[in-house]
């Protein structure tokens, strides 16, 4: 408890009692007070050090700033007997446009330094900023759906979205990766996924049973892609949704041998008709992706809903 009697010896200089007022409302440094009162250092320092050591102001370093601000365990009576006392102090009516004057250059550094990044933004590291994190973002907007990841290899994506969805059947027709993305789930503890050993164009999945269907990157491993988009129809539920995030048709003909790919990515034309013909609505198909080294592979997002 910090001690009234103390409280109020040290609040009788004005300038102590104009900076408890200044750090109520703002945590501020020593140079920003400087500016406000148009006092130097050491004066403010010593009136700094003086409440400090009052209990009536803390303080934390913020990089090579230290910041100060009013103690939140300051007694409410002496708050308000604080703000009748400045208002006897005809210097301190100064004293809030200087703050707000303050604040303003605070906000304009931080403007200068995005108009300085304009452009350029993205193309370069920025603390905290990953596309995991962005991805983690808007799948926890997502309501709890029973998804169906066809073509889930591992299970990475899988095991993401079993953090909000309702259920999610991974489906590969590779047994190995089956058994590592089961053996993954597994291990995570994580109890609404399911792994399922099947192909793309006939997914042992349940007709009208799903939410969502996404194919991840994995498409253009199907040997009839049409046929993989009208399964995907047939195990959706009405107002039930198709995601297809896959390559836009390119000529990186390396991409067969090296990641197995059956098809070089697709046409805008050849998903829109696709999803047309299994009875999809609502078809959006566009680029999202264009990567700036060679091959300069593009990607392109397909959304349908079944009605």
């Amino acid at each position: 408890m910090i001690s009234i009697v103390k409280s109020l010896r040290v609040l009788a200089d004005p300038i102590r009692l104009r900076l408890a007022g200044l750090l109520q409302r703002e945590e501020l440094s020593v140079a920003e007070l400087q500016e406000i009162l148009n006092m130097g250092q050491s004066r403010i320092s010593m009136h700094l050090a003086q409440l400090k050591q009052a209990g009536l102001v803390e303080d934390r370093r913020a990089g090579k700033n230290m910041l100060y601000r009013l103690s939140p365990q300051a007694d409410p009576q002496l708050l308000k007997l604080l703000e009748r006392s400045l208002q006897e102090i005809p210097e301190a009516a100064q004293d809030q446009p200087a703050l707000e004057m303050i604040l303003r250059k605070r906000r304009d550094t931080t403007r200068q330094y995005f108009d300085a990044l304009a452009g350029k933004f993205g193309r370069q590291y920025l603390p905290g900023r990953s596309w995991k994190a962005l991805a983690e973002t808007f799948l926890s907007l997502l309501p709890p759906l029973e998804v169906a990841d066809l073509g889930a290899g591992e299970g990475t994506l899988s095991l993401m979205l079993a953090k909000r969805a309702k259920k999610v059947v991974a489906v590969d027709s590779s047994p190995k990766m089956v058994e590592y993305a089961a053996s993954l789930a597994a291990r995570y503890g994580v109890t609404n996924v399911e792994v399922r050993l099947g192909d793309l164009e006939t997914p042992p999945l349940e007709a009208e049973s799903f939410d969502l269907a996404l194919f991840s990157q994995s498409l253009h491993h199907a040997e009839h892609p049409g046929d993989a988009v009208a399964a995907a129809w047939r195990f959706l539920r009405p107002k039930g949704r198709i995601v297809i995030l896959d390559l836009k048709k390119h000529a990186f003909e390396q991409a067969r041998t090296l990641y197995a790919d059956r098809w070089l990515g697709f046409s805008e034309l050849e998903l829109r008709q696709w999803l047309r013909e299994a009875g999809f609505d609502h078809i959006d198909v566009a680029v999202v992706h264009r990567e700036e080294k060679s091959p300069f592979l593009e990607t392109l997002l397909a959304v349908g809903e079944k009605v």
